[in-house]
């Protein structure tokens, strides 16, 4: 049986749907089940056997973290240690998602597992120590690193993009912050797979990977893709000019990474799998827009 913590999330979400269609079976809890409460958690599994737990669990409004240190903290460190705890007690695999802020976004090539993290950012030094927790915790554990995350359950960069552009005559996109952009089926799809080779015996070992979509691109490309597959989809029906500019048209209390590329290279080699296109991923996202579930494309 599947713990999924933070099934309410827009990963959560798509997890659960992909999980469904798969007919594996998974028990979801989101803010029922306090993380940073170590008795919910016992209370929850001394009656739920679990031999996997998926925490999508996460604080991550990122410029509201450096006034809110105390409840950031709580949730990326210490609820991340609390369910590496209960899954070391219980003898469980966890799978824990982390994210590309755990560095300085200073690098010029995408980053690999191996690199050190220099996070900037209460959201980021969080997320580095929440790591750190886990795998002190919990030797049978699994973190998967991504970046930029979008899909339909959740506010995300992609369905602001189309609000805006549907009701403004232009919108001005940061072009001087590279990354990779994740739609959430994708991720989903490669936490159950992991699962399923996993189950059937495949040795893949523990520790840190990464994963987005292939290849890297700026806020203000993606903002042109996303209006340009809209527009050819008659999802954007207007005209709306896509104009770049730089990071200090955006002040905010805590500085985006420039640069925060992940090199995908390991777990590609572990899954014995390819990654989509970012475009691609984006073309699917767009072409399903109006549909209750991402699955159908995987069919």
């Amino acid at each position: 049986m599947i713990w999924l913590i933070g099934n309410k999330g827009m990963l959560g979400t798509e997890l659960s749907l992909f999980l469904e269609k798969t007919h594996i079976p998974f028990i979801g809890t989101d803010m029922e089940v306090d993380i940073t409460d170590r008795a919910a958690l016992n209370k929850f599994i001394s009656v739920q056997p679990v031999s996997w737990i998926i925490n999508c669990a996460a604080y991550t409004a990122v410029d509201k973290a450096e006034d809110d240190k105390e409840n950031c903290r709580l949730v990326n460190v210490d609820g991340a240690g609390n369910i590496a705890s209960i899954a070391n007690k219980i003898d469980a695999t966890l799978i824990h998602i982390s994210t590309d802020y755990v560095f300085n976004g200073k690098g010029s090539r995408p980053y690999t597992e191996e690199d050190e993290p220099d996070p900037i950012g209460v959201y980021g030094l969080s997320k580095r120590d929440g790591e750190i927790k886990i795998l002190e915790k919990n030797t049978k554990s699994y973190i998967i690193r991504s970046a930029w995350l979008y899909g339909k359950h959740g506010d995300n960069f992609v369905t602001t993009m189309l609000k805006l552009m549907n009701d403004r005559e232009s919108v001005s996109v940061v072009n001087d912050q590279y990354g990779s952009p994740t739609w959430a089926c994708d991720l989903a799809e490669v936490i159950v797979t992991l699962i399923q080779k996993i189950e059937n015996r495949k040795n893949i070992p523990y520790g840190i990977y990464h994963f987005t979509n292939e290849d890297e691109v700026t806020w203000y490309d993606f903002a042109r893709e996303i209006y340009a597959q809209g527009c050819a989809l008659g999802i954007l029906t207007k005209d709306c000019e896509v104009i770049p500019c730089t990071s200090a048209g955006f002040p905010a209390k805590v500085t985006r990474p420039a640069y925060s590329a992940l090199d995908t290279s390991k777990i590609k080699e572990a899954l014995e799998m390819s990654i989509p296109a970012w475009e691609e991923s984006l073309r699917k996202y767009l072409y399903n827009f109006l549909d209750s579930s991402c699955i159908m494309v995987y069919k």
